[in-house]
C-alpha cells in the first residue's frame, strides 16, 4: 500500500492490523504521531483556526529535518484540517427550532434562558456566538423567560425586540406584529423607532398601522394554557389562529373577514373551539374531512 494511503487510513482510524504494522514502520512514524497529538486543539469546543495554523507552522519550524519531510508533514496538515474542517463547520452553524401546526415547543437557550414556540414557528440562535451575543431570530409567535446578563435581540423580519426585563411575549405573522411585556422593561423597534414596554404594556402593528390597545392584565399570554384569546381584532386573525393550531382548512361563505373579534377558543376540543369561533358573531359551520366551510347568514 502507498504510504499516502497509509497515512490517509490512520487519520480516519480505519487501518487494520496489517496496515498498522506497515504504518509503524515509516521512517516518519514517530513525527506524524507527535504533530498529531499536537493537532489534537482542533478537537476542542472553541475552535480557533488562526490558532490552530500558527500551531502546525511552529511544530513544523521546530523540526530540524530535511526538506523533504517538512513538504511531506506539511501534506499532512492540510489533510488534518481538512479531516476537521467538517467539524469546525458543524459547530458554527445555526440551530434551528420549528413547530407544525397543532405543536408547541419548549426550548432551553445556552443561558438557561426559556422559549415557549407556538404553533408553525421557527427559532434560530447560534450557540457559538452566544457568549458574545444574545441574539434570536422568530419567525412566528413564541414566549420568552430570559435570563439575566448581556443584552438580549429578539429580531423578526417586521421588527426588533430589546429585552431590558425578563418576561414576554412576540408573535410575527403575516401582516400582524405584536408585543407583550409581562414583567421587567421590554424595547420594541420598529421603522427605525424604539417604543419601550412596562409590564402590562403591548404593542401591536395590524396591517402596517399602530393598533393602541387596553392593558394587559394576565401574567402570561393564553396560548401557554392551549387557549387563543382575542380582542377586538379581524376574524382573519382568529381563523388563521384556529387553522394554525387544529391543521385543518376553512372555507368563509359571506363571512366578513374583517370584522372584529373578542373572545378564545381552546386548542384541544375541535368542536368546543369551532363554536368559541362562531355562535357569538351567528355563523354555522360544517365539517368535511379536515376541511371546515364557515356561512354567515
Amino acid at each position: 500500500m502507498e504510504r499516502e494511503q497509509l497515512i490517509l487510513k490512520w487519520l480516519k482510524n480505519e487501518l487494520n492490523h496489517e496496515e498498522l504494522k506497515a504504518f509503524k514502520k515509516l521512517e516518519d512514524y514517530n513525527d506524524l504521531i507527535q504533530l498529531n497529538n499536537a493537532l489534537e486543539t482542533f478537537k476542542s469546543e472553541e475552535y480557533n483556526t488562526a490558532e490552530a495554523l500558527d500551531l502546525v507552522l511552529n511544530t513544523i519550524k521546530s523540526k530540524k529535518t530535511s526538506t523533504s519531510w517538512i513538504k511531506n508533514i506539511i501534506r499532512v496538515a492540510a489533510v488534518l484540517v481538512i479531516s476537521f474542517g467538517p467539524y469546525y463547520y458543524t459547530t458554527t452553524l445555526d440551530t434551528k427550532y420549528s413547530t407544525d401546526v397543532a405543536q408547541k415547543s419548549l426550548i432551553e437557550l445556552p443561558d438557561q434562558s426559556i422559549v415557549n414556540l407556538n404553533a408553525q414557528s421557527t427559532l434560530i440562535f447560534n450557540k457559538s456566538d452566544w457568549k458574545k451575543e444574545r441574539e434570536v431570530n422568530l419567525s412566528g409567535e413564541a414566549f420568552f423567560k430570559v435570563s439575566k446578563g448581556s443584552s438580549f435581540l429578539v429580531k423578526t423580519k417586521t421588527g426588533v425586540v430589546t429585552v431590558y426585563g425578563t418576561e414576554f411575549n412576540v408573535k410575527q405573522r403575516e401582516q400582524f406584529f405584536e408585543i407583550i411585556c409581562y414583567e421587567g422593561l421590554v424595547g420594541v423597534t420598529y421603522n427605525s423607532q424604539e417604543t419601550k414596554l412596562k409590564p402590562g404594556d403591548s404593542f401591536l402593528i395590524l396591517d402596517g398601522k399602530f393598533i393602541a390597545k387596553e392593558k394587559e392584565n394576565n401574567l402570561e399570554p393564553s396560548w401557554l394554557n392551549n387557549e387563543s384569546s382575542f380582542k377586538s381584532l379581524p376574524y382573519k386573525q382568529v381563523i388563521a389562529e384556529f387553522e394554525r393550531q387544529y391543521g385543518v382548512n376553512t372555507t368563509l361563505i359571506n363571512v366578513d373577514k374583517n370584522q372584529l373579534f373578542t373572545g378564545s377558543f381552546t386548542h384541544n376540543n375541535l368542536e368546543l373551539a369551532l363554536k368559541s369561533i362562531t355562535l357569538p358573531l351567528h355563523i354555522t359551520y360544517s365539517k368535511t374531512n379536515d376541511a371546515i366551510i364557515l356561512k354567515g347568514e
